[in-house]
């Protein structure tokens, strides 16, 4: 008997027969396997489980809340000083990438979702997360050092000091200080992290005879960081001033001799505009209000082009306190213009000249019975409009927040701004009748104007996403910054937290109804591998047949 396998292969009936009992007996070793394996996972996984005593599983879940726990500790602790889940930022940074995740950087793939209104906005993005100088800033030797004597705490960070100490050597030194010995002192000291080291090269700088009366740095340096009163620092000043205008008198009768002479008459001229101002702010601080006031106009009159000192916020602010409101006017309508960039002084000011002829009078519930007149109309839209540019000022105006010390530097739109803003507005807004009743009523109808301010905004540039991370860097860290939009818990802090709770009420129940317990446990655990066990039973009966049918066609 011949059985036809292809053209070239035939089997005779006996291999036939050797061939089918090889292959049941083959099948029936590989079932009696897969029963003997699973019966051994099996008895040994019934067996583990009937030795374990009740106080594993409460060792068991106390170690897992235990544990689930200090993660999420860590966790909440990394979000509230980096505003992200670590988890999150692990996952993205280095899990992406080994899943062949798509790198966001890539050339080709930003080159194809760019568009040119993508660039205006990132354009726009970048130069509103520039940091700026606190026109406004206070002495470190007379205010910020006190503040450290009293309380222990540091009010400025090394950040914002080393963006002091970058602007420093911008407005205070020149490439020809290397020929002048007190100069070249000078530029050292700048560049010192130690303040006593800058104070003592400032000592030498002067202690050289022939050079006293030319160095207006050194006295600039000991006027910021030594002086311990506006008095002090005042004379100092003065001292500096003398000694500035001659420099810039002579540097302006050379400046047009070469490159050399123009850089040096550039740097006495800021050198010059900057000790006035802050003779001005001395004058301000030491209640002579009025001529702090002459001394900013007449300033803005002689260097009309140096708008980098923000000369005009420092007026604005002795103006309020004077309540010489028709000039604050003169001056917005100057600078508060679409053209020029804007600052939480401009935009919180305007809406307070306009609330001011309304507030006095002002009634949330006579207003929702009638509705707005047009005076009060324009004192809501203003407040609205200063509340797109820097949503963090009205809680600090309304004390829901609580304030410190301004930085030296501020990030417009940010709550580095808010805090400098508020700390010298605060009084002008309290002086006013029902301004911040009217502001308190209002403030947050802003929001529903711009639900998504990220993404678009309503009278201003979207809301830029870099404003938190900057103001980290420029606040203390015993301070709270102030986010905007309010972020929620990520999902990694909301799971340790379930996880760490549902691990310790299992902990605690098993402690307290050990036998009970251990029954639930053992049933929940047949149930988790009910399913497995039916899998494997279903493998046992389908793969045999199924694989002899396989066989058999051959």
């Amino acid at each position: 008997m011949l059985v036809q396998y292809d053209e070239n292969t035939t089997f005779t009936g006996l291999e036939l027969y050797l061939t089918r009992g090889l292959t049941e007996y083959l099948v029936d070793l590989m079932r009696l396997f897969s029963k003997l394996v699973c019966f051994g996972v099996f008895s040994a996984v019934s067996m583990f489980l009937n030795t374990l005593t009740p106080k594993f599983y409460v060792a068991l879940t106390g170690t897992s809340s235990l544990i689930s726990g200090l993660i999420l500790i860590f966790e909440w602790w990394y979000f509230r000083k980096y505003g992200t889940s670590f988890i999150e930022q692990v996952s993205v940074s280095h899990l992406r990438p080994l899943l062949g995740g798509v790198d966001n950087s890539s050339p080709n793939s930003s080159s194809s979702s760019s568009s040119n209104g993508d660039a205006d906005s990132s354009r726009q993005s970048v130069s509103e997360c520039k940091v700026w100088r606190n026109p406004l800033n206070l002495f470190r030797g007379a205010e910020y050092n006190r503040y450290t004597w009293v309380t222990g705490r540091e009010p400025l960070t090394y950040y914002d000091m080393n963006l002091s100490a970058q602007d420093h050597q911008t407005f205070f030194t020149c490439d020809s200080d290397h020929l002048r010995p007190a100069d070249a002192i000078m530029q050292k000291a700048w560049r010192e992290r130690n303040p006593q080291a800058r104070i003592t090269a400032a000592h030498e700088a002067l202690d050289l005879e022939e050079y006293f009366l030319c160095c207006a740095t050194a006295h600039i340096l000991l006027a910021e960081e030594e002086a311990t009163t506006i008095v002090e620092a005042e004379k100092l000043f003065k001292q500096a001033l003398k000694i500035g205008e001659s420099c810039y008198r002579r540097s302006q009768q050379l400046q047009h001799h070469g490159a050399q002479y123009e850089a040096q008459h550039r740097r006495d001229t800021n050198v010059l505009v900057y000790i006035k101002r802050r003779l001005a702010m001395c004058s301000r601080k030491l209640g002579r209000t009025r001529e702090a006031v002459k001394m900013m106009r007449d300033l803005m009159k002689e260097f009309p082009l140096l708008s980098m000192f923000n000369i005009h916020e420092n007026l604005l602010e002795s103006l309020l306190e004077l309540q010489n409101y028709a000039d604050v006017q003169a001056v917005l309508a100057k600078y508060d213009d679409i053209s020029l960039p804007k600052s939480a002084t401009i935009c919180y000011t305007a809406a307070l000249l306009k609330a001011r002829a309304v507030s006095d009078k002002f009634s949330p519930e006579a207003a929702s019975r009638r509705g707005l007149s047009t005076a009060e109309m324009n004192a809501v839209e203003a407040i609205h409009r200063a509340v797109e540019f820097n949503p963090h000022v009205p809680k600090y105006l309304l004390e829901m927040k609580s304030l410190i010390l301004p930085p030296e530097h501020i990030l417009k739109r940010g709550d580095s701004e808010a805090i400098a803003y508020t700390f010298f507005h605060l009084q002008h807004w309290k002086r006013v009748e029902g301004a911040l009743n009217l502001l308190h009523c209002t403030w947050e109808g802003t929001f529903r104007m711009i639900p998504y301010p990220l993404e678009k905004g309503h009278l201003f540039y979207p809301y830029p996403v870099c404003t938190e991370t900057a103001d980290r860097e420029l606040l203390p860290m015993f301070h709270e910054v102030s986010v905007y939009p309010k972020k929620e818990l990520p999902f990694f802090i909301l799971f340790t937290a379930g996880l760490c709770s549902f691990t310790a009420m299992l902990a605690l129940l098993t402690h307290q109804f050990p036998e009970l317990m251990g029954v639930f446990a053992k049933a929940f655990l047949s149930t988790l591998f009910a399913p497995l066990n039916f899998i494997m039973e279903k493998v046992e009966s389908i793969l045999p047949s199924s694989l002899w049918h396989q066989l058999t066609r051959i």
